[in-house]
């Protein structure tokens, strides 16, 4: 296996801190989510944004191995669920639009997406995932 890329980031805090990278180009406040804290993020958004852009990425792979330039938007739901006192899990939805094409194509490149897509990969089997395909 050959490495590509490496991100660092830190945290202190916890869920009331901060997240950031050594130089500082990315810095987000930390809030738990049900805080409300305006100007401020939780985990369950960092990885809802980093799995639909990962998702949506694979998914543009898989389009453009097939010559396909179809536009396609990925929404990423992340839940955090309490299954019993202090013992947590998150869920997933995602909601995939793919432009132009007929929904049978559009499930099959999202089946071959989902096999692609690293973050799909390291939740299999951990977390409860659902995939929609959706229209405008």
């Amino acid at each position: 296996m050959a490495r590509i890329y490496e991100a660092v980031i830190l945290n202190n805090g916890g869920r009331n801190g901060e997240v950031y990278s050594v130089d500082k180009s990315f810095f987000y406040r930390v809030v738990s989510p049900t805080s409300h804290v305006k100007e401020a993020t939780n985990p369950e958004e960092l990885f809802a944004a980093s799995y639909s852009a990962c998702f949506n990425g694979a998914l543009e792979l898989v389009l453009s191995k097939r010559g396909l330039m179809n536009k396609s938007i990925v929404t990423a739901k992340v839940s955090l669920n309490e299954n019993e006192k202090e013992n947590y899990s998150i869920s997933v939805v995602l909601e995939i639009l793919i432009e132009g094409l007929s929904e049978e194509l559009a499930m099959e490149l999202i089946t071959e997406a989902d096999l692609v897509c690293p973050y799909s990969k390291a939740i299999k089997g951990n977390v409860d995932k659902e995939i929609k395909l959706v229209n405008k």
